[in-house]
């Protein structure tokens, strides 16, 4: 009984390990996200932080419509990079985790 609960517990840290790495790893991934025009741009990483943003300057004459496309690009950025970063900690959970039913 205590030797299948160590090696659970053994396949818990293993689980938690990999989850640290794919977390990790997830800040090398790179979503980039434009306007329909192009006319703005955003690369992001996996783990929501913005690596970099780039406007046209045409923007730049419109304050409001910056402002807009900023909101819309970014979110649609992290939208992307939520579902990338989601799917990757989960399989790396999955992985690692001992074989509880109906746990998965």
């Amino acid at each position: 009984m205590f030797g299948d609960l160590m090696g659970m517990m053994g396949k818990l840290q293993e689980a938690q390990k990999k989850v640290a790495e794919a977390k990790q790893r997830l800040d090398t991934v790179l979503i980039d996200e434009q306007s329909n025009d192009g006319l703005l741009k955003v690369t992001v990483t996996a783990n929501n932080t913005v690596r970099s943003v780039s406007v046209s300057d045409e923007l730049l004459q419109d304050k409001e419509q910056l402002e807009d496309y900023i909101v819309m690009v970014i979110n649609n950025a992290i939208a992307k990079a939520a579902k990338i970063s989601e799917a990757e900690l989960a399989a790396a959970a999955k992985d690692g985790m001992p074989d509880i039913p109906g746990l998965f």
